[in-house]
């Protein structure tokens, strides 16, 4: 339903966009996974026509949407990183016009206000000016904004942020309804969680590019279920390096002077050896162990942590 090749955006000299390759399917929740500036927003910009590609392909539903961006556009629904609503009007209001833009009318318009304004809970306060929601709220109306016209692809950049638990929850189980009704969802989010547990394949993208991409499972499987182990402390990163060098099944992901980052076979039955070699080239005070997970790949992939 999505087909995404080589796409590429530039601003001037600055390359929001490298490269960037996937496909996303029927019935599917795909991720993009990646910290805020990695592309991501661009890449939904791209695919719903709102950005002209600099260079790529990007067909949805057959429809390439540079040459045929009205017909791609029909089979869209968008869910906007920014609330998209007008506050001066009702949560029904605000459907209407959603809706109508999208081209339905009269009874079908009416029928399927009150469907997603059901659907997101908001049925009892269809005919308040949104500028009394609560941040959770609009949330939700925005998502209902984004599935009115029943889209066939959905197109959702980071539609948790910012939001309390409740709504979060709420908002996630529409989400898989979607996908469960058919619907082609492409998800971006830079929360490792919502990845983990919402996705069915998804790309780990950074500076631009797709560094990762398939199921959690064949994610995981790039660390070779090794464990991460963080230490913090006082170290000589040239020391350690050497130090580590005569230690069997351990890889130097990240080492300053300050941080070191390791990926280890079974890390917890071989701290003690482990210690032993690092506090020969500098001094331990803290230590995070992790197992494999998409924060770890992550981590192994790019030498930090997944940033704001």
């Amino acid at each position: 339903m999505i087909e995404v090749e080589q796409l590429r955006k530039q601003y001037g000299d600055i390359t929001a966009v490298k490269d960037v390759t996937f496909t996303a399917r029927p019935g599917e929740i795909f991720g993009l996974l990646g910290p805020n500036g990695a592309g991501k927003t661009t890449t939904i910009g791209c695919i719903s026509s709102l950005l002209t590609p600099t260079a790529g392909h990007i067909l949805v539903m057959g429809h390439d949407v540079v040459r045929d961006g009205v017909a791609a556009r029909r089979s869209i629904g968008v869910v906007p990183q920014e609330i998209a609503l007008y506050d001066d009007l009702s949560a029904r209001e605000n459907l209407s016009y959603w809706g109508g833009a999208q081209g339905l009318r009269g009874a079908q318009l009416r029928d399927r206000i009150t469907e997603v304004l059901e659907l997101t809970g908001l049925l009892d306060r269809a005919k308040e000016p949104i500028k009394r929601f609560s941040g959770g709220m609009k949330r939700r109306l925005n998502f209902a904004c984004g599935i009115v016209h029943q889209p066939k692809v959905l197109l959702l950049d980071e539609p948790t942020v910012g939001v309390d638990p409740q709504s979060r929850v709420r908002l996630l189980e529409l989400v898989r309804d979607q996908a469960k009704a058919g619907a082609c969802v492409l998800y971006t989010t830079h929360y490792m969680e919502e990845a983990q547990t919402l996705c069915d394949r998804l790309a780990i993208i950074d500076h631009g590019s797709i560094i990762a991409q398939g199921t959690l499972a064949e994610l995981r499987s790039l660390l070779a279920e090794r464990d991460l182990l963080r230490l913090t402390g006082v170290f000589r990163p040239d020391a350690v390096r050497e130090a580590l060098a005569r230690v069997e099944g351990v890889e130097i992901i990240h080492s300053d002077e300050t941080q070191l980052a390791l990926s280890v076979n079974d890390a917890s039955h071989r701290l003690p050896s482990l210690f032993a070699a690092i506090n020969t080239a500098g001094e331990v005070r803290g230590t995070t162990l992790t197992q494999p997970s998409l924060e770890s790949l992550f981590i192994k992939l790019t030498g930090k942590e997944l940033r704001e």
